[in-house]
């Protein structure tokens, strides 16, 4: 590591090709030489102008480096939204390190296996989190860990805080410079399958640099439009298609904890937010908030939403209230940034249940089960190619060969595309729920449930749901002479899982529905609660 020396009147000397790597890095880089005193991000009753944002992340990097990581280490980040938070990731981006984010409703075994598979060697989160880390290392279930930081000052440990670190003034070394391959390794985005296990997909600064000026194209996205950002940093929507795409614009960012609704509401109208995003389950209850008549959104101009399905029905209500807003539908997957699609504005009125068009730096395509091109409007799945596309799998070579067919990306989704172009999704061929915009794999949630002593058969499913979107629902069938309520199931499961993986719903019957040659009829539970 190194500060650079050059000064106005000193030569210009080096290689041709130095500089020229584009990472998340030297985006950062570029947008603070433009934007330096301007405000970068607002969290809480902290604000960072662009330079004091790169001193920040320059503090932390140098810290990061003084452990002798070597470029490539997993650094796992377990908390909130913060500017912490964030200023994690930009760092580990200025040092060729791993960022591996993790979802913070994770506990016990589901925490250890991230932990374990990813391989982090230090884990960064919340003080309120830290003492979750530590059972695991205390019971030797994180072998890999070697060191444990907090986010923010309030925990025991002797070790200053990753804030206390960027907010020394003491430590004014210069900026990092350290030479990072654009096709190096950033980001461990743990997405579930059909299994217990989740994959961890590679994304490389360049695949996310090309995710971001998609992002951009297609969301039409200003530095001035006064962005909040409330969604979790954690999933890749949040980081990938907002926040970073708006700071390299030069915009200034309102960050919050979580997507409190009457906070969102509060500060739209207080700060004259422009561009919100928010998950399906967050657009539901804030339309049926009683704030919301009573609150000033003439700012707001840009509203997207994505990560499940949005009921059309309060759809349509949002934009006959508010109609200078423009409404942008977002799908994707993690293993693409995650933005693949979108709907804009001016195309919902005729098409409100497409998810829209794939954006600049994805091609995608529609391949019937007999693995031929789909014809207009047939059914088939949609796969992708991109430069925007995981490097592979972390770990799992047999499941990265899987997930490609002649180069191109096979998601899962099953969907429909018109003669213009434009997808709607029909279903998900993988049998994973999408609960409030978060996968969760049935087998999980069902080995949990099959611990229960009473329990002779259980199946997972989801179930439309106005809120949630797709409730998860156990059918439960119990073994002769016992007796088990449903919120037994539900405490078992929170006792085990991260809260939202607990059913919503909990059946008792008889026996489960089943083909001739044994399989479970899993459809046929969907219909029969649907009804």
């Amino acid at each position: 590591m190194n500060a650079s020396s050059a000064t106005p009147d000193a030569p210009v000397t080096g290689s041709p090709s130095a500089g020229r790597a584009d990472t998340v890095g030297a985006l950062l880089r570029r947008t603070v030489s433009r934007n330096g005193p301007m405000n970068a991000v607002l969290f809480e009753d902290r604000r960072w102008t662009y330079a004091q944002l790169e001193k920040g992340v320059d503090r932390i990097a140098r810290r990061l480096m003084g452990l002798g990581l070597s470029q490539g280490t997993r650094i796992a980040a377990y908390g909130a939204n913060s500017d912490a938070y964030l200023l994690l990731f930009l760092a580990c981006a200025k040092t060729g390190l791993v960022h591996v984010p993790v979802n913070f409703a994770l506990k016990g075994g589901e925490l250890s296996y991230l932990l374990n598979d990813s391989g982090a060697s230090l884990v960064v989160a919340d003080p309120e989190l830290l003492p979750l880390v530590d059972e695991l290392r205390s019971s030797a279930q994180a072998p890999a860990v070697e060191q444990l930081w907090s986010m923010f000052p309030g925990s025991d440990s002797s070790e200053p805080s990753l804030l206390e670190t960027a907010l020394n003034d003491d430590d004014d070394a210069g900026p990092v410079e350290i030479a990072v391959g654009e096709h190096a390794l950033l980001q461990l985005l743990y997405t579930s399958g059909t299994t217990s296990a989740p994959k961890g997909a590679m994304m490389t600064h360049a695949a996310l640099i090309a995710e971001y000026i998609s992002s951009i194209i297609a969301l039409d996205l200003t530095a001035d439009d006064r962005p909040l950002v409330a969604m979790p940093l954690y999933h890749s929507a949040g980081m990938h298609v907002f926040m970073l795409p708006y700071l390299s614009l030069g915009a200034t960012v309102r960050l919050i904890a979580r997507p409190d609704v009457g906070k969102i509401l509060s500060l739209v109208e207080k700060e004259r937010i422009g561009s919100l995003f928010l998950a399906p389950t967050v657009w539901v209850p804030l339309s049926n908030h009683p704030d919301l008549a009573a609150r000033d959104l003439s700012s707001l101009t840009k509203a997207q939403y994505g990560a499940s399905i949005m009921p059309v029905t309060v759809l349509q209500r949002l934009r006959s209230r508010y109609p200078q807003i423009g409404f942008y539908n977002c799908f994707g997957q993690s293993e693409l940034g995650p933005l693949c699609t979108v709907l804009r504005p001016e195309e919902h009125e005729t098409r409100p249940a497409s998810c829209g068009r794939p954006v600049f730096f994805v091609e995608a395509r529609v391949v019937t089960t007999e693995g031929i091109i789909a014809s207009p409007g047939e059914s088939g799945e949609i796969q992708y190619r991109s430069p925007q596309l995981l490097a592979g799998y972390w770990n799992k070579p047999e499941a990265t060969a899987e997930a490609f067919a002649d180069g191109w990306f096979r998601s899962g989704d099953q969907v429909t595309q018109d003669s213009q172009g434009y997808i709607q999704v029909v279903d998900r061929i993988k049998d994973v729920i999408n609960t409030g915009g978060v996968n969760v794999a049935p087998r999980e949630v069902e080995d949990c449930i099959y611990e229960l002593s009473e329990v002779a058969e259980v199946a997972v499913v989801g179930i439309a749901d106005d809120l949630w979107i797709e409730a998860i629902t156990a059918v439960v069938v119990l073994k002769e002479g016992t007796s088990l309520t449903a919120e037994a199931v539900r405490a078992h499961v929170k006792s085990r899982l991260a809260d939202y993986k607990a059913p919503k719903r909990v059946d008792f019957v008889a026996e489960l529905p089943r083909n001739q040659s044994g399989k479970l009829l899993k459809r046929q539970l969907r219909a029969e609660r649907a009804e």
